[in-house]
């Protein structure tokens, strides 16, 4: 249905823009009258608006909202004050001023179309959202530093909205709130140190019992900022790690003791340690249900072998190896692998109540430069689990693509790999994405190319109010008489 015309509405002016959509960035998308795509930051679907354009091209301009004529029922107010449009304003939340509800749908729209447009796949089922706590829920976040002469004060938060500038942030509202009410100590904090200017991070990692700090900095702290940063963690019960380089010089400021940093997964009786600096997933709450519907959907069973790509520490691995019979992890960081490894051995004979684990291996590899020669040598596995990072697992479903084209005679097919005749394709492949783009062309490669079918897809809202999209999606083979059965575990 076509909206009223701003001609019969006396209260829009008669260039006002009607939003249509809303795309990946969180713009409002709007037509001029000669078709001209107009991105509008700020406005929702279904609003009419007037907007300053700040850039123009051919096809499209880019605007930012100056009025809301007639706003959507799904606007809400922000319950950050430091969300917005206005100078200075945050840049880590563009979604705050929609309804977290729409926000969910407007994820799952976005999927979609991506899935279509860019893959040419279409899910046969549509999973359930994956949603949770909208608010305190970062448990990961990369605050920046700045010491800013020219105002005499410290800041530490988000960049501003496309800017290099920190946000003068006094609270945020996606930080759990005891994080949150640390942000103006930490700015008087940092300010009283003789290493100010030479402190450009602190990288926030919460366990389920343990926060801790990692304070990168430039130059060695000395003895008496070594002191105030102790009397700050006993202060307020955080742990200090420092980082003078890269992420691997992380260390405790006061190892003697310290708890360590872990998050446990109750349904699968595993816990998982790790440090600061190792990937984990922001949202802990969002995570556990994660983890448990991938399985669910995985369906895996006792006799079954499992390769987890892109195992990270094992966040898949240890769940998937209390129902497996074999489990190999393969990741391309020598670190993460190690971990993974420290992991499976921890949990190896207490989890789910004393039932032992599966046998697990874990290796390092370069999977951004998989091969077919290379899918072959790791063997034979009935299910697959593919958590890769926005890059997405394109060399993983080309080589899959290329055993199957060589195996049905397709034109142009490159030869099958030694050992492949007696190696076989996965029956089923549950991939998690932190990006569509790269899913929707990974799926496009693996149902028109390598003999699936996209049984089931749906998002995750990891990331509430902002726009990022993470989501799942279910393969099948085309011939597997269990294609459709991720209907049951929804």
């Amino acid at each position: 249905m076509n909206p009223e015309a701003p001609a019969t509405r006396p209260d829009v002016p008669a260039d006002a823009l009607h939003i249509e959509s809303m795309d990946l960035d969180a713009q409002g998308i709007a037509h001029r009258a000669d078709g001209k795509v107009v991105f509008v930051d700020g406005a929702l679907p279904g609003e009419w608006v007037s907007a300053q354009v700040h850039r123009k091209k051919n096809n499209w301009e880019a605007a930012t909202l100056t009025a809301v004529h007639r706003a959507s029922s799904l606007r809400v107010a922000p319950r950050c004050p430091h969300f917005g449009l206005h100078a200075g304003a945050c840049g880590g939340c563009k979604m705050q001023h929609l309804d977290a509800s729409a926000q969910v749908a407007i994820k799952q729209r976005a999927l979609e179309d991506q899935l279509w447009h860019l893959g040419k796949v279409r899910p046969e089922l549509v999973l359930r959202a994956i949603e949770g706590p909208t608010w305190g829920y970062r448990w990961r976040a990369r605050l920046s530093v700045r010491h800013v002469v020219k105002k005499g004060e410290v800041l530490i938060g988000f960049h501003e909205r496309k800017s290099r500038y920190v946000a003068d942030m006094r609270e945020c509202h996606v930080l759990p709130p005891a994080v949150s009410a640390l942000l103006l100590p930490l700015r008087a904090l940092i300010a009283s140190l003789q290493a100010r200017d030479t402190c450009p991070q602190i990288e926030l990692a919460c366990g389920d019992n343990v926060t801790a700090l990692v304070l990168r900095h430039l130059e060695p702290l000395s003895d008496a900022d070594q002191a105030r940063l102790r009397a700050f963690a006993a202060a307020h019960g955080v742990q200090w790690w420092l980082q003078p380089k890269g992420p691997d010089t992380a260390h405790l400021l006061d190892p003697e003791g310290a708890t360590p940093l872990a998050y446990a997964l109750p349904e699968f009786g595993v816990r998982l340690p790790f440090r600061p600096t190792d990937f984990t997933q922001v949202n802990p709450h969002i995570n556990r249900v994660l983890v448990g519907r991938a399985l669910r959907l995985l369906q895996v069973q006792r006799d079954e072998r499992v390769i987890d790509w892109f195992c990270g520490l094992g966040n898949f691995s240890l769940p998937l190896a209390t129902q497996a019979g074999q489990v190999l992890g393969v990741e391309g960081s020598a670190a993460l692998v190690a971990r993974a490894r420290q992991n499976w051995q921890a949990n190896r004979d207490t989890a789910q109540g004393g039932q032992r684990l599966a046998p697990a291996e874990f290796v390092v590899r370069d999977l951004f430069e998989m091969s077919a020669e290379q899918l072959v040598r790791d063997g034979t596995a009935q299910r697959w689990l593919v958590d890769p990072p926005r890059e997405g697992a394109f060399a993983l479903a080309k080589a899959l693509a290329a055993i199957h084209q060589a195996r049905i005679g397709a034109e142009g097919a490159v030869p099958l790999p030694a050992g492949a005749a007696d190696w076989q394709p996965p029956r089923r492949i549950v991939y998690v994405s932190c990006n569509p783009a790269t899913l929707a062309r990974d799926a496009g490669l693996l149902v028109h190319q390598a003999g699936y079918r996209c049984s089931a897809a749906g998002v995750v809202n990891m990331f509430p109010h902002t726009a990022h999209v993470e989501s799942m999606a279910v393969f099948d083979r085309a011939d597997a008489a269990d294609s459709g059965a991720a209907a049951k575990f929804d």
